[in-house]
């Protein structure tokens, strides 16, 4: 999937040529451009870029020394790349999109697993990620120290508000959905979300869940919803939690926490790539 998605990022920017290389650039003119960080965080995407150099024109080489997952610092010197100057000017602004998102991703993960540490509580990703990108935005939060969700909507079941709704309550729902994975023959895990404590009870009562997801739930409401649960099922929080809040939810014993805003709200990680 990451091959489809290079590629397709290629014809989406250079079209029928990067005229403005093919301008002033002789086909034989061999360089060297070196990825330079701009600002302090966590780097992610090296591993992303040497796929595209190599998609692109598999004579390209790259220094590597800086990895992903590595704190960095204004002025630091990720890799350099060589090869021919044609093929680095048509792949840098694909590599910087993608290192500046991904470092951008990992960067607020760290932020956030840090603000949990020492807690069993594991941060989560969302669906909540551009379309086109999830894999890419994904591997960024585990870069960061974050914990992928399902994946899409084919890795596992989410019983989400509206399914329960259109399904006929919380009983219909899980009946049915246990009902479709026997017969199926489909080996995934169950997560339910609840609104309140009466439909946490309902689903207690009707069992066969492996997680329940407790939805926009005050502090005090989930510190009461993990002690009625007592170990029973895994426990999610999810819904307007923010950086400030995030430990105190963590602090009442849930084991995960997922925030949307790991992927749907950062600002890239500012680097450049520069001629040698």
């Amino acid at each position: 999937m990451y091959e489809e998605l290079i590629r397709a990022a290629f014809r989406e920017d250079i079209g029928d040529g990067d005229h403005s290389t093919l301008a002033c650039i002789p086909a034989d003119a061999m360089g060297k451009s070196r990825l330079i960080v701009k600002e302090d965080g966590i780097l992610a995407g090296v591993e992303v870029a040497r796929e595209v150099f190599k998609t692109f024109d598999p004579e390209m080489q790259m220094e590597v020394f800086i990895q992903d997952g590595t704190p960095v610092k204004v002025g630091d010197v990720a890799f350099v790349v060589s090869g021919k100057v044609q093929s680095i000017l048509q792949t840098e602004r694909l590599v910087l999109n993608i290192m500046q998102r991904m470092s951008g991703i990992a960067t607020v993960t760290n932020r956030y697993v840090k603000q949990i540490e020492g807690l069993h509580t594991r941060l989560l990703d969302t669906r909540k990620t551009t379309p086109g990108l999830r894999l890419l935005e994904k591997a960024a939060v585990k870069i960061g120290g974050g914990v992928n969700h399902r994946i899409g909507l084919y890795d596992m079941i989410m019983l989400k508000d509206n399914h329960v709704d259109f399904a006929g309550g919380i009983e219909k729902a899980i009946r049915k959905t246990q009902d479709y994975l026997k017969r199926t023959g489909k080996n995934l895990k169950i997560e339910i979300e609840v609104r309140n404590l009466d439909e946490l009870n309902e689903v207690l009562r009707i069992g066969g869940v492996d997680r329940i997801m407790l939805d926009n739930f005050d502090i005090p409401t989930t510190k009461k919803a993990v002690e009625i649960i007592g170990g029973r099922v895994e426990t999610e929080s999810s819904g307007g939690i923010t950086f400030d809040t995030l430990r105190s939810y963590a602090e009442c014993g849930v084991d995960f926490i997922s925030v949307g805003a790991l992927t749907h709200s950062v600002k890239s990680l500012d680097m450049s790539l520069k001629a040698v």
